[in-house]
């Protein structure tokens, strides 16, 4: 076992209010890891959330089938989206909600509709830029390949490559010395497309005939797909005392990680739940969440005011419930960078080991404001875990989340809150090992109280 890093005195709940220290057992993390390595996109992140809650005894509900009231918990899965909840034995209609809210895609590179191509004898594969990844952190990386493959009868195939099968190769210094005093300078359109092999012939269809193979399908039998490469290097822990984790898609598999997880442990504790707890996992929020599995699609509505309905419930019930609802938008922030330190706010500097962040934005780039924070610290409290605040530097531009959507679009109230990381959108990010485990016990304690 290892101990959390000391917080800083301002990030610790009051003494009166908080519990003994947490006790820290490194599983989370080993399983936050194998979370990771298991969900190269969205489509398998959300299977394997399916998996594990369907453990914790709940049973997936189709959307086109009619819902009961019967208490329990259920689950949708739509493309690379999951909505889970679990009603407590006895619950009236107007319950509300305390939701967990996060995403399941990363920045990548994605397959074009005809992804065959090449030059000068080598055979590459056509891709687009998806979200705002670090190009450069892209190059010279063993790649694999992973997605959906959609039938010619509708249905669905999931297909992961999991070896080196494609890589970004970066020009040689030799050839542009530009690049080590005025930097590396990348086309979209001509410096990312990956080879895979030799070859002077470009065959159309040849990459999905090999995907056919690899997922042992019938030749010809796939219509469409959404495939996207990923590094296939395994998260790792690092430094002298293993106390930060490498790996791909924290931003934002770690909250989605602990999301589940917190879910699970709600509705197997056997504590009396007085809010319903949800896990809402959404779609492309790296591209503005605007599809029928993102954040600003009707998705989340739809399945709180179904489960109202189903329980008995009446329009004036799904309004109550909702206004007393709570979500917790949960995504990945800035940690304070050793090397940039001046890009970050001088009296907000988040450490990786710290506890979860807070995050606050005025303009409404985050929607936490003061009755959220306030949300959040008792959850805090109760679990025994200390957190920080971000705020973004006001010379720099902020990010934003589903956070500002969910809050808009359900008028819900929506606290921002994540986990501090370093290299973010980077193909491999790094976190530190005991903040996971962290976020994963504020949220159980959110979702219980």
């Amino acid at each position: 076992m290892s101990a959390p890093s000391r917080p800083s005195p301002a990030a610790t709940p009051p003494a009166s209010a908080a519990r003994a220290p947490l006790t820290f057992d490194r599983g989370h993390t080993d399983d936050l890891m194998s979370f990771l390595a298991a969900g190269p996109s969205p489509y398998h992140a959300v299977a394997n959330v399916a998996e594990r809650l369907e453990k914790a005894g709940f049973r997936q509900v189709a959307e086109t089938d009619a819902w009961d009231g019967t208490s329990g918990g259920r689950y949708v899965l739509r493309g690379g989206a999951i909505i889970a909840w679990y009603v407590p034995e006895g619950v009236a209609p107007h319950t509300p909600f305390h939701i967990i809210g996060a995403h399941t895609d990363s920045p990548n590179l994605r397959i074009k509709p005809r992804p065959d191509t090449g030059a000068h004898g080598w055979r590459q594969v056509t891709v687009e830029i998806y979200g705002g990844p670090l190009m450069n952190s892209w190059l010279d990386r063993d790649l694999g390949l992973a997605g959906r493959l959609t039938l010619r009868d509708g249905s669905t195939v999931l297909v992961d490559v999991d070896r080196p099968l494609l890589r970004v190769p970066q020009l040689a210094i030799h050839l542009d010395r530009s690049v080590s005093n005025e930097g590396l300078k990348l086309d979209k359109q001509r410096h990312l497309q990956p080879v895979w092999g030799l070859g002077d012939e470009v065959l159309d269809g040849d990459l999905i005939s090999f995907l056919e193979q690899e997922a042992g399908l019938e030749a010809h039998s796939v219509a469409g797909w959404d495939l996207m490469t990923y590094p296939v290097e395994a998260p790792a822990y690092l430094g002298r005392d293993r106390e930060l984790v490498a790996g791909p898609r924290m931003d934002n598999l770690l909250s989605v990680h602990a999301g589940a997880a917190a879910l699970a442990a709600a509705a197997t504790s056997g504590a009396p739940l007085t809010r319903i707890p949800v896990l809402a996992a959404f779609d492309h929020e790296e591209n503005g969440s605007q599809s029928d599995t993102g954040a600003d699609g009707p998705l989340l509505g739809s399945v709180l005011e179904r489960s109202v309905f189903a329980r008995g419930g009446t329009y004036e019930d799904r309004a109550r419930a909702l206004a007393g609802s709570v979500c917790l938008s949960s995504d990945t922030g800035h940690a304070v960078h050793p090397n940039y330190a001046e890009r970050h706010d001088p009296t907000h500097h988040p450490r990786v080991n710290g506890g979860p962040i807070l995050k606050v934005n005025v303009n409404n780039r985050y929607a936490t404001d003061g009755s959220g924070r306030a949300v959040f610290a008792a959850a805090c409290e109760k679990a025994g875990v200390p957190f920080q605040s971000f705020v973004s530097n006001n010379s720099m531009p902020c990010g934003t989340t589903i956070g500002p959507i969910t809050a808009a679009r359900h008028g819900i109230r929506t606290v921002d809150i994540g986990v501090a990381i370093l290299s973010m959108h980077s193909a491999r990010e790094l976190c530190g090992a005991d903040d996971p485990f962290l976020l994963a016990s504020a949220l159980t304690a959110f979702l219980e109280g």
